[in-house]
């Protein structure tokens, strides 16, 4: 690994675990807090147990990873149960449901899924199965998400590649339903059919799916540099990074990883995942690799990239901030909008969605108690 000690101290600790053991107590405080602001503190859990220092380090922090590792593993226990019902409710949809990232690699046993925190449970499904997806989850105890006005819905249903975020009424399980991995409106082409290929069936679950290893790994790509979803942006590298030691690892993957982005169309935002993957956490894979995607981004491009994702992938904590962060972050959102949609569409959303904010009555205040 490279010795940089310009390196968050959390991402040292996670790529060479071992550096934990020698930390003093003010360390600790701030890797903890690095941790959880990047929603990584079941993955440095995970690590400190599976290494055997659980136990040594100093008695102020056993706590705070051990119910690290308690959260994690209840939530992976309880996505196990919503798959379930969830498969049961849409038992009557002819098509595969097909699970995606953190669900995928949970009951997957994919190896970003030790300690990894979610919020809701992704599903794809063909799109021509949308309509009666949508019907048979509102009849069994699902909503959309209440803040959600007639505007919100029309953009997902006409311009997004999925459902408006559901909810169940009971459980609080989220839902997102997808019916592509980009917006129809995207400037990227994409063949959403061939996502539907040869989806690996979990041999627990009859009806349950998820996608093969070079999609598995070209939708975490995608997820992260052209939706641009930056909170958990240094997570989501840690998921490539992961996906790709585990994948490297069986023979062809390489070939059929760059064959597949070609067939889908999804070779920009691989070529992204190989360069900040390397550049930010030493990940291995063939040095020639990046090459066999060319053309890469132009000189301007590629310096501005470099600036925007090697300061928005750190840890969303102050003593990791770089000069600049604000604009980074900012230009990388005008970006992945950008991508999402043609000029003049986004042009009317956004504007759409400024006024909204500026006329937005303040709630008004509540009574004392």
């Amino acid at each position: 690994m490279t010795a940089d000690r310009r390196r968050p101290l959390l991402v040292r600790v996670l790529l060479q675990p071992a550096v934990a053991v020698g930390l003093s107590l003010p360390e600790w405080d701030l890797l903890l807090r690095q941790a959880r602001r990047s929603n990584l503190a079941g993955k440095l859990a995970e690590q400190m147990e599976r290494g055997g220092w659980l136990g040594t380090l100093p008695e102020p922090v056993r706590p705070h990873l051990r119910s690290a590792l308690l959260l994690s593993r209840r939530q992976a226990q309880m996505l196990g149960r919503d798959v379930d019902l969830l498969s049961q409710t849409l038992a009557g949809l002819p098509g595969p449901l097909i699970l995606l990232k953190g669900a995928a690699y949970a009951l997957g046993g994919h190896a970003p899924a030790p300690g990894r925190l979610f919020s809701d449970i992704d599903l794809l499904i063909p799109p021509e199965q949308l309509a009666q997806c949508e019907t048979t989850l509102l009849v069994h105890g699902w909503d959309f998400d209440e803040g959600l006005d007639a505007y919100d819905l029309r953009y997902y249903r006409e311009w997004m590649h999925e459902l408006p975020p559901l909810h169940h009424r009971r459980r609080g399980t989220s839902l997102d339903v997808h019916h592509t991995l980009l917006p129809p409106t995207a400037r990227t082409p994409l063949d959403s059919r061939a996502l539907f290929d040869a989806p690996r069936p979990l041999p627990s679950r009859p009806g349950v799916f998820v996608l093969p290893p070079e999609d598995m790994l070209l939708h975490s790509a995608a997820h992260l540099f052209h939706e641009g979803e930056l909170p958990n942006g240094l997570r989501d590298l840690f998921d490539l990074d992961a996906l790709m030691r585990e994948f490297g690892a069986i023979e062809g993957f390489w070939q059929r990883l760059v064959a597949r982005a070609r067939r889908i169309g999804l070779v920009r935002p691989l070529w992204l995942a190989l360069r900040y993957t390397r550049q930010l956490l030493d990940t291995p894979y063939p040095d020639a690799l990046p090459a066999e995607l060319a053309p890469p981004p132009g000189p301007l491009a590629l310096r501005l990239l470099d600036a925007c994702y090697q300061r928005a992938l750190r840890p969303a904590h102050d003593s990791c901030l770089l000069p600049g962060h604000a604009i980074a972050e900012t230009a990388l959102y005008v970006r992945s909008h950008w991508l999402r949609m043609p000029t003049g569409l986004l042009a009317q959303h956004l504007a759409r969605k400024a006024w909204t904010r500026m006329t937005a009555m303040p709630e008004a205040p509540k009574p004392a108690a």
